[in-house]
């Protein structure tokens, strides 16, 4: 007998923005189905109509357009297993509903809402099993022609999975190891709704992957407790050889305190929970994404590739296909990740460093459009060359002043506001101009300019400026470099002073240090 064919799938629901625990998800099972030449399927749950929200499946696809996962059949990109949007599965549903029913391992119930609340009034810990249903009105407790009676009237009514009570469900995880659950602990979950003639995700789950052949269900940790149900529902139909291999993986925990991940986490410390910025359809809040704060694709898949997994050895930075190579379930964690936000940063900014600079220059040219500047690509990479190693000073989401590396393209531009626009004030309570402007500041400020307007504009470059300028120093014993950032900066922070005026050239340079020299005189 051949091996059974590598098939995994990813199957969100249209419900809201894709959250960053399922961008890790449709990540492992990529990296999975790659690993061993397989298939990664894309499905759509849209099976809970009362939640459909639109947009959200365009959403979704877009994301994973730009993290650069592909998927090989599905939703948008065909197939021989359609269709894959469950919603336009609604007879195939019905076929295997009424087999599990005709089978007796199903039953109708008619149940209302008010009835059930009143149950669970009544009963402690009230659930619909072996030891409750026979109080209940559903075809188990009711005449069968009664029942067809109910139906043909249009009566509403939900089919119920009957389990049997004490049996040992054993369900062998790749990550977890052998879980047992004994079956009296599971209540007897619902199917199938009349209402709109849709299965609920328990059913809607085991037939899709049983019809497009998935060989693995690589999942959260979330749906573990439903893993027993998906069992029996597999030995109900009697498709027990085709049942695929189970892996939950960890959840992704808070940065700070106990539980898991949530957008309120995003919001109080700064950082996004959605791989794209979200508008919600009806209230109109904006949720910010990792692409509009500037991360970078690669570094938010590297990010979450090894939260929870471990490669098995020191190495951080990877790309897709390493990953691929080096992926291996049985090495992802069984607790908890730790979802550590400023690691994001820092894989932003090891990539960031990685591009050359005229690639930077797109998202600055719009920074620089938006604060009413006009600059070139050129102009713009010398820029990101003086500037990208600097360090910048932030806030962090519990008022700590702190420092880190340029992350982002963004991150330049408070740092670089001064090659472009000339300071319009010179603060005298800065610490810098204090420290660095002297009585005798302006007169030695004076001598440099004379020492500069004798280069010529295409002279007013490092190699012919810096000689000249170094000699007159060491002949006069004047130290001018702080003072002349202060002319042409406004403070103490910039790049070497030579590249700096070199890139304004010599009108401008000229121009901030007499503009300087008669604001602090």
């Amino acid at each position: 007998m051949s091996e059974r064919k590598v098939r995994v799938r990813f199957a969100p629901s249209p419900t809201g923005p894709l959250h960053i625990g399922g961008v890790r998800t449709a990540l492992y099972n990529y990296l999975f189905a790659r690993q061993h030449g397989g298939d990664l399927i894309f499905r759509i749950e849209d099976t809970d109509s009362s939640r459909f929200v639109p947009g959200a499946e365009e959403y979704i696809i877009e994301a994973f357009q730009w993290l650069g996962i592909q998927f090989d059949e599905g939703v948008s990109f065909g197939g021989d297993h359609g269709p894959y949007r469950q919603s336009e599965r609604r007879d195939i549903y019905k076929k295997y509903v009424q087999q599990l029913l005709d089978n007796g391992k199903a039953y109708i119930a008619f149940d209302t809402p008010e009835e059930l609340d009143a149950k669970r009034r009544e009963v402690e810990n009230f659930q619909y099993d072996a030891q409750t249903r026979n109080q209940m009105r559903n075809s188990l407790t009711l005449p069968a022609d009664e029942v067809e009676r109910m139906v043909e009237a249009g009566e509403q009514y939900v089919v119920r999975f009957k389990i049997e009570p004490g049996r040992e469900v054993v369900v062998d995880d790749l990550i977890r190891g052998v879980v047992t659950v004994n079956s009296s602990v599971l209540d007897d979950k619902v199917l199938y709704k009349s209402a709109d003639q849709l299965p609920t995700y328990h059913l809607a789950n085991i037939v899709d992957d049983h019809l497009m052949e998935v060989s693995h269900v690589i999942r959260g940790e979330e749906w573990l407790p439903s893993a027993p149900l998906h069992v029996l529902l597999y030995e109900a139909f009697g498709w027990q050889d085709s049942m695929p291999r189970f892996a939950h993986l960890p959840l992704l925990l808070k940065p700070v305190g106990n539980g898991k991940l949530s957008k309120r986490d995003g919001d109080k410390l700064g950082f996004p929970v959605f791989p794209l910025e979200w508008k919600d359809p009806q209230t109109g809040a904006v949720s910010s994404g990792y692409r509009e704060q500037g991360y970078l694709p690669e570094a938010v898949v590297n990010f979450l590739a090894l939260l929870g997994w471990n490669p098995g050895n020191d190495q951080e930075l990877m790309t897709l296909d390493e990953m691929v190579r080096l992926f291996d379930l049985g090495k992802c964690s069984k607790s908890g990740a730790r979802f550590d936000y400023v690691k994001g940063m820092w894989f932003n900014h090891q990539y960031l460093m990685q591009r050359p600079a005229i690639d930077w220059t797109p998202e600055l040219d719009r920074i620089l459009r938006a604060n009413g500047i006009e600059s070139t690509a050129e102009r713009e990479a010398q820029v990101v060359e003086m500037m990208k190693t600097k360090v910048i000073e932030y806030v962090d989401g519990e008022n700590n002043k702190k420092k880190r590396n340029i992350s982002f393209v963004s991150d330049l531009w408070p740092l670089c506001r001064f090659f472009f626009v000339a300071p319009e004030a010179y603060d005298k309570e800065d610490k810098f101009v204090r420290k660095n402007w002297k009585d005798t500041t302006a007169q030695e400020m004076d001598q440099l300019v004379g020492v500069l307007s004798a280069l010529d504009d295409d002279e007013f470059t490092v190699e012919q400026m810096k000689p000249l300028v170094d000699a007159w120093a060491e002949a006069t014993g004047a130290r001018p470099w702080n003072a002349w950032r202060v002319c042409l900066v406004g403070t103490g922070q910039g790049p070497d002073m030579y590249e700096l005026a070199a890139f304004l050239g010599k009108q401008e340079t000229i121009r901030r240090m007499e503009r300087a020299i008669k604001a602090l005189s």
